[in-house]
């Protein structure tokens, strides 16, 4: 992440833009379909059935590492802009699945 803020000169803003193709870098933030389109490429390219994945599989996958990494569930809210707790309940509780279940040792 860092590596993209530096070599987009991000230091305020959206950090996911649009790059045109001679390089430059846009001001305003990726609209959501555009990101649901990168996603589906990238998917399809490293094998992934593409359908099963969307613009939405940013949003889980970052909520679903900031809980694997300790972050506070209201900070997490904060720059999901959700409003209720609930919402991030099932992705925090993902995490935990498979902590001390009995079945750990075989995965």
């Amino acid at each position: 992440m860092q590596t993209w803020l530096a070599a987009a000169e991000i230091s305020a803003g959206p950090v996911f833009r649009a790059v045109a193709r001679g390089g430059r870098v846009s001001d305003a933030a990726l609209v959501a379909a555009s990101a649901a389109r990168i996603v589906k490429l990238y998917a399809r390219r490293v094998g992934l059935d593409a359908a099963t994945y969307s613009g939405h599989s940013l949003r889980s996958g970052f909520r679903t590492s900031a809980a694997e990494n300790g972050a506070s569930v209201f900070k997490m809210t904060e720059v999901s802009r959700h409003r209720s707790l609930d919402t991030l309940r099932g992705y925090v509780r993902r995490v935990d699945l498979f902590k001390e279940h009995a079945g750990a040792a075989f995965l």
